[in-house]
């Protein structure tokens, strides 16, 4: 099979899966090219509350294909932030399954999901340092958001490569699990995300991601959404509320 970008939407997740196992789920320019549709597309598929980001076999993603590189450098580096930028800005919650090696280019679309988790024995590196890059500026800002200005220092000066142990420590990820125990965690963890207000969670994606102008935007669609009284009475009445405001709602 030819590189690619694997997908399907059960129980209201969808996944999708870098697919290039013969360079560890390299990401060649055709792949770039092709999330922000795929990702644009499952945006505004109602069906959809929940995405899950994860790579083919034992890896999530060893980086950009450095063929791709050598025709330009330039051109796979844009087309790298702009996926990673769609992923960000995805309207809803997205989740990172990491395992074995998170790097590069990999690592750039780990950190633009909301949240990562990751298999024992997973490991991240930024890497541009190896290669004479020049690591993007919004790539690196959202790195020192999860990490902090003296480890994002260490993995861009050095292209080191770090584990789950110390990855856990700084923030890069958020859980680690036992090998074996990653998907069912992250199935666990996926119903509890679909089963939660879109409203709070679109809301608090924006205010987290430091958008300070639409509180009166946010306050308009709460009080017309009925999710605030839905969530009261379910919880008055010990059941499991039944949400209904959408993104495209």
């Amino acid at each position: 099979m030819e590189p690619d970008l694997l997908h399907g939407v059960t129980d209201a997740v969808a996944t999708v899966v870098l697919h290039h196992p013969a360079k560890r789920n390299a990401m060649t320019a055709a792949m770039w090219a092709a999330l922000p549709p795929l990702l644009d597309t499952l945006a505004a598929d109602p069906a959809v509350r929940a995405l899950v980001l994860t790579g083919a076999g034992g890896t999530f993603c060893a980086g950009a294909d450095i063929s791709t590189l050598q025709e330009s450098s330039q051109e796979a580096q844009e087309l790298a932030v702009r996926a990673e930028e769609a992923l960000a800005a995805f309207p809803k919650p997205t989740l990172a399954a990491v395992r074995g090696h998170c790097v590069g280019g990999g690592a750039q679309l780990a950190a633009a999901c909301d949240l990562r988790f990751a298999e024992e024995g997973a490991q991240f590196g930024v890497t541009p340092a190896r290669l004479g890059i020049v690591y993007a500026s919004t790539a690196t800002r959202r790195l020192v958001s999860l990490v902090g200005p003296a480890t994002a220092k260490y993995l861009l000066f050095s292209g080191e490569l770090i584990d789950t142990e110390r990855a856990l420590r700084t923030g890069l990820v958020d859980e680690v699990l036992p090998v074996d125990g990653l998907d069912e965690r992250v199935a666990e963890f996926t119903r509890v995300l679909v089963s939660r207000s879109q409203l709070t969670q679109a809301a608090a994606k924006e205010f987290v991601n430091g958008r300070g102008d639409r509180d009166a935007h946010w306050s308009a669609q709460a009080r017309g959404s009925g999710d605030t009284a839905e969530g009261v009475a379910a919880f008055l009445e010990r059941r499991e509320p039944r949400f209904t405001w959408t993104t495209s709602g």
